[in-house]
């Protein structure tokens, strides 16, 4: 089950890697539209739709390999029965946190898919379509918090290894 959640973490990251790209692509295609024989029009409002999907769709990947900013100042200095209670409480805000994210940009999708609502730029894109994209990237992300919650409850490491110490992490 743990290596079917990180493929789908792994899919997700590169759906949003794909997005990333498509937020460069748009801004090059319209950088180059002076010297094309027409204005590219609309192309900022997708970028910025390519832009959110790219940034919901990584979350959960980027939780599953430790990459979120953690303040650990406190938690360092704590003995381990308090760094123990300090994670479960920290695991479970995040659990409730990523719920209600997930819950609410899921609804937001599904009412604007309800309600048949449409961008005000110059192509009317139904809205549903690129916040789908970000409630699938909050649901994955709740699972991925859910995972590491349970983990946790049963008595692991907030922070498993990722199997090599020396890897491409910033702060080693």
């Amino acid at each position: 089950m743990v290596r079917l959640l990180e493929r789908i973490y792994l899919c997700t990251a590169l759906l949003g890697a794909l997005c990333f790209v498509g937020v460069e692509l748009l801004i090059l295609y319209q950088l180059g539209g002076q010297f094309l024989p027409y204005i590219p029009r609309s192309a900022d409002e997708f970028a910025g739709y390519c832009m959110a999907a790219s940034a919901f769709l990584a979350l959960a990947y980027a939780f599953n390999a430790n990459e979120h900013i953690r303040v650990t100042l406190l938690v360092e200095r704590m003995s381990p029965p308090r760094k123990r209670l300090a994670a479960s409480v920290a695991v479970t805000a995040a659990v409730l946190l990523s719920a209600y994210l997930a819950w609410h940009v899921t609804k937001l999708a599904w009412q604007s898919w309800q309600l048949d609502e449409r961008s005000a730029g110059l192509i009317a894109l139904p809205m549903w379509i690129p916040q789908s994209a970000m409630a699938l990237g909050a649901v994955v992300f709740f699972v991925a918090v859910t995972q590491r919650a349970w983990s946790v409850w049963r008595g692991g490491e907030m922070e498993p290894s990722t199997g090599s110490e020396e890897g491409h992490r910033a702060d080693r």
